[in-house]
């Protein structure tokens, strides 16, 4: 059986699929963020889980020329997942927003272009 948390991913990422109808897309947006413990190993942890889920599903649904844009946050994982997002991505630009204030650790990473198509 799967954890409750797991069976809503599930059912939110069939729900999404089945919206597709088989259509690629030229753009995956992610502002995904998990609530924050304030425990960085744990926070690292599921950010981490995050970003996985949005690029698996990048792969398998963008378009080549596609691009995915996901929200992230500086400090510990930060590093794994601009190296996921290189061997994802021909180019990996990180961006921060200008509404975001300068002290805090959201940043937001943008791949362009899948190294190898589903």
């Amino acid at each position: 059986m799967l954890p409750v948390e797991s069976a809503v991913q599930a059912g939110v990422l069939a729900e999404l699929e089945a919206s597709l109808a088989g259509e690629r897309v030229d753009l995956v947006l992610s502002d995904m963020a998990p609530n924050l413990s304030g425990v960085g190993v744990a926070d690292a942890a599921r950010m981490q889980d995050l970003a996985e889920l949005a690029v698996d599903f990048a792969v398998s649904w963008l378009k080549p020329e596609g691009s995915l844009l996901i929200k992230c946050f500086h400090g510990s994982g930060y590093g794994q997942l601009v190296k996921l997002f290189k061997d994802t991505f021909v180019s990996v630009t990180p961006r921060k927003p200008k509404a975001s204030r300068d002290r805090s650790a959201e940043t937001y990473l943008l791949g362009r272009r899948l190294r190898h198509s589903a």
